[in-house]
């Protein structure tokens, strides 16, 4: 019997890259997942990927409106979630002197208030020593040029963890944060620029990795899996860095 058997774990962002990887991994292991995403023909195309007990719901996380429409349909069929894995997010480079309130307003909406909202809204369903995952980024904790706004909103992300852990000490609920370093997705290949381009960065960076490779969706995958088990029970509002090394030199 796998250790999510039964178990409801619900994945924002997750038609593609690290939470469609997740999602992957939580359903082969017996797990009720619910997924969302933004495009209809995205989420369709998880769905039938992903296989298992999986459900795909049509929303933008940053939208309070659709976040209720979230647990409402999760309630339909459950009473409770057991695992919450925060996981949509995005960003685009612009460097400072070209910054407008419009990259700003999208980037802390996805990001920042997205991430509030989904956990605030799902505090009724989840249930007493649930698990909460919330994906930040390496760039978090580190300057990047020309990524400022993103990577300031990845660090407000690892900061509300250290936070709701005390809001939530009562209920038993843990909350823990995973940052991917620089990960094999789709996302990825379109900030450095697609194709050729992209290829060509990609391995200028695998030399500033220790273990000499990009990530891939299912290492970042096995991290969520631990952070939502029983075996990490002790382990609480850590910032758990799946890098390949990158962020510790």
């Amino acid at each position: 019997m796998s250790k999510f058997d039964n178990k409801v774990v619900v994945i924002t962002g997750g038609t593609s890259g690290i939470g469609l990887g997740t999602a992957k991994a939580f359903a082969s292991k017996g797990a009720a997942v619910y997924i969302t995403g933004r495009r209809q023909e995205a989420l369709d195309a998880a769905v039938r990927a992903i296989g298992g007990n999986v459900t795909g719901v049509r929303g933008d996380m940053s939208s309070l409106a659709d976040l209720d429409r979230l647990y409402d349909i999760v309630q339909q069929s459950h009473a409770q979630i057991d695992v919450l894995f925060v996981n949509a997010g995005g960003g685009e480079l612009a460097p400072l002197g070209a910054i407008t309130e419009e990259h700003y307003q999208s980037t802390f909406d996805t990001n920042v208030k997205g991430v509030l909202f989904t956990v605030q809204k799902a505090l009724p369903v989840l249930r007493d020593g649930a698990s909460i995952i919330l994906t930040s980024s390496t760039t978090g904790t580190a300057g990047t040029a020309n990524f400022s706004v993103y990577s300031a909103s990845k660090a407000a992300v690892r900061n509300f963890a250290r936070s709701w852990i005390l809001d939530l000490k009562d209920r038993g609920i843990r909350v823990n944060v995973v940052s991917p370093g620089l990960t094999e997705t789709a996302g990825l290949n379109d900030l450095f620029g697609g194709g050729e381009q992209a290829e060509g960065v990609k391995d200028f960076m695998i030399g500033t990795i220790p273990s000499g490779r990009i990530g891939r969706p299912e290492d970042i995958a096995n991290a969520v899996l631990f952070l939502a088990s029983e075996d990490s029970s002790f382990v609480n509002g850590i910032e758990l860095f799946v890098d390949g090394g990158m962020n510790q030199i």
